[in-house]
C-alpha cells in the first residue's frame, strides 16, 4: 500500500504547479505550491503515508462536516434540517444569490459558506467563544490529536479580509435566518476555518465517518450512525463544491475539500484519507489532490457506485 501511495504521489506531483494558491486569504499565499502528501487510516488498524503528509495547514471548509456533525449532536436531524437544506446549489461555495425571492433555509446546504455560517448559530454554548471551543474539542477527538489548535495568523487574515462572508452573513440576518450579532457569528466561523491540521488528522476524522461514528481501534461510539449517514450523504452530493458531480463520477466517495489545500475522503467501512496540496483548481479544490484520489480510487476500487 505504501509503495502504491508513493507511486501515485510521484506520478501526480507535476500537477501541483498547475494549481493556484488561495490569494483572497493573504496568509494562504505563504504556502508551498509544490507540497503534496497523503495519509490513509484503514479499518484493519494499519496506517500508510507518503509525501508531505506532516505539513500543517488550515482546515478551511473541511470544518463544515464537523460543524454539521456537532449541530446534529446538539439538535437532532429534524431541527438541523429545518434550518439548513441539503440540496446542492450548483454554484461556487461563496456565491451570493441575488434574486427577488425570499431567502429560505432550503436554499442553503451545509457545505457552502452561507450554510456553514448559519450552522454556527445552531451550536450549543453560552457565547460564541464556547461554541468554537466545543467545535475545536470535537475536532481533536475525531482526529485523535489533543494538540490541534488555532492558526492565529490565518484567523486574523480571514477576519481582516473576509468581507464577502460578511455580506453572506448580513444577507442571512436580513432574511431572519440568524438572530445573533453578525460579527460574533463570523468570529466563530473564521476561527473554525482556521483550525490547523495535517493529513493524519483528516484521515482519522474521515475514518470515524467511514466507521459510522466509532473510533478506530477502541470502537468507542462518538455519535449515532444515522448522523454519519447524514453527513456522508451531504459530502457525496455537495462536498467538493460545484465540482461534486464530476468528483462523484471520477472518484466516487464522500469527500470534503478546503481552500487551504486539504481533502478529507470517506470510504465507508474501509478507510479515511487525508490529502494536502495547496494548489487549487478553478472550483477551489486541491488540483493534485483530486488527481491522486482519482488514481487511488481506480486502483483500489474505492467508488461506492
Amino acid at each position: 500500500m505504501e509503495e502504491l501511495l508513493e507511486e501515485l504521489v510521484e506520478e501526480c506531483r507535476h500537477y501541483t504547479a498547475q494549481g493556484r494558491l488561495a490569494d483572497y486569504i493573504p496568509e494562504l499565499t505563504k504556502g508551498n505550491i509544490s507540497d503534496l502528501g497523503i495519509y490513509v487510516t484503514r479499518s484493519d488498524g494499519k496506517h500508510y503515508q507518503t509525501g508531505d503528509y506532516k505539513k500543517k495547514f488550515s482546515i478551511q471548509s473541511i470544518v463544515k462536516p464537523i460543524l454539521l456533525l456537532l449541530a446534529l449532536m446538539d439538535n437532532g436531524v429534524d431541527y438541523v434540517r429545518s434550518r439548513v437544506g441539503v440540496e446542492a446549489t450548483g454554484k461556487p461555495f461563496d456565491a451570493i444569490n441575488v434574486t427577488d425571492q425570499t431567502l429560505l433555509s432550503e436554499h442553503l446546504n451545509p457545505m457552502v459558506n452561507m450554510g456553514a455560517i448559519a450552522m454556527c448559530t445552531l451550536l450549543k454554548g453560552a457565547d460564541y467563544q464556547e461554541r468554537f471551543l466545543r467545535l475545536l474539542e470535537l475536532t481533536r477527538t475525531l482526529a485523535g490529536n489533543p494538540e490541534i489548535t488555532l492558526d492565529e495568523s490565518v484567523y486574523l487574515s480571514e477576519k481582516r479580509t473576509g468581507n464577502k462572508n460578511r455580506a453572506l452573513a448580513f444577507l442571512l440576518k436580513t432574511y431572519g435566518m440568524i438572530d445573533d450579532d453578525v460579527e460574533d457569528v463570523l468570529d466563530c466561523y473564521f476561527r473554525a476555518c482556521s483550525i490547523q491540521v495535517n493529513c493524519k488528522d483528516l484521515a482519522n476524522i474521515g475514518y470515524v465517518l467511514a466507521n459510522r461514528g466509532k473510533m478506530p481501534q477502541t470502537e468507542e461510539r462518538l455519535f449515532p450512525s444515522r448522523y454519519a449517514n447524514y453527513v456522508n450523504a451531504i459530502l457525496m452530493t455537495c462536498g467538493m463544491y460545484d465540482g461534486s458531480g464530476e468528483f462523484a463520477v471520477k472518484v466516487g466517495v464522500p469527500a470534503k475539500s478546503g481552500v487551504g489545500g486539504g481533502i478529507m475522503a470517506v470510504v465507508p467501512t474501509r478507510m479515511g484519507i487525508g490529502i494536502f496540496s495547496p494548489g487549487l483548481d478553478e472550483k477551489g479544490n486541491s488540483l493534485a489532490g483530486i488527481k491522486v484520489l482519482e488514481l487511488l480510487s481506480r486502483r483500489m476500487y474505492l467508488s461506492i457506485f
